[in-house]
């Protein structure tokens, strides 16, 4: 059994599914992957289950509804805490996280406990992004990382390698938030347990398949569950 798996939440990601799983185990075929659909009616669950039948390092967590990236990842890691994963990785299914850069995050995580995938440490960068959506994000992360107090780059990551023990110790049945804000959340909870993390430069595309699923109503909750994160 391969001590690292890579957690792929979908919501209608039927044109990416299949080759980002191909990807992934092209670059690293000691892997294993957990698919977690939220029930997408574009049918990308029936394209999982059939790369599980036909692919033993493929296995597929149903979820009957649509519950945000959060609560989709946490169902992820907790599958894989009751089996016997060491380090567990959150990775999108749009190819924005370019599986070439996994060697990367996993050579790293024998020596520190949080690897994460930055766009904002040096080397790293973003590609096909608007200057709207590149101000936003980094004014965001200037602003989560005053309100935090933590030096962390980039705090909205979704590329991160977790050693098990990390994952165990951050109690995820007490995380709230639902959306984006997940990421900060639990960046934010190992940093105050004085967990080592490494922020590794990564080059981070738009997506060319599919539609964003970055919503108002998502970036609100972010800004609002900044300041239950800091005072909690």
């Amino acid at each position: 059994m391969s001590s690292t798996l890579i957690c792929i939440p979908t919501y209608n990601e039927a044109g990416n599914i299949e080759p980002i799983v191909e990807a992934v185990l092209d670059v690293e075929p000691d892997l294993h992957i957990l698919i977690i659909d939220d029930d997408s009616p574009d049918g990308t669950g029936q394209i999982a289950d059939r790369l599980a039948e036909t692919d033993e390092r493929v296995f597929v967590l149903h979820r009957t509804e649509k519950e945000g990236l959060g609560r989709a990842y946490i169902d992820g890691f907790r599958w894989a805490l009751e089996r016997d994963y060491q380090c567990i990785v959150e990775m999108d299914a749009d190819f924005s996280h370019r599986p070439c850069d996994l060697p990367r995050l996993l050579g790293a995580i024998d020596d520190y406990d949080v690897v994460i995938g930055s766009r904002y440490v040096a080397g790293g960068a973003t590609r096909n992004w608007g200057l709207l959506r590149r101000l936003v994000s980094r004014a965001g992360g200037f602003y989560a990382r005053a309100l935090l107090g933590c030096d962390i780059r980039d705090l909205t990551a979704g590329f991160v390698a977790w050693r098990r023990q990390v994952l165990e110790a951050l109690d995820l049945h007490d995380v709230e938030a639902s959306g984006y804000v997940f990421q900060v959340e639990l960046k934010y909870r190992a940093h105050r347990r004085g967990f080592s993390i490494l922020e590794v430069p990564i080059i981070f595309p738009d997506r060319e398949v599919g539609t964003s699923k970055m919503t108002p109503d998502i970036a609100l909750e972010a800004l609002s569950r900044l300041w239950t994160i800091r005072f909690k």
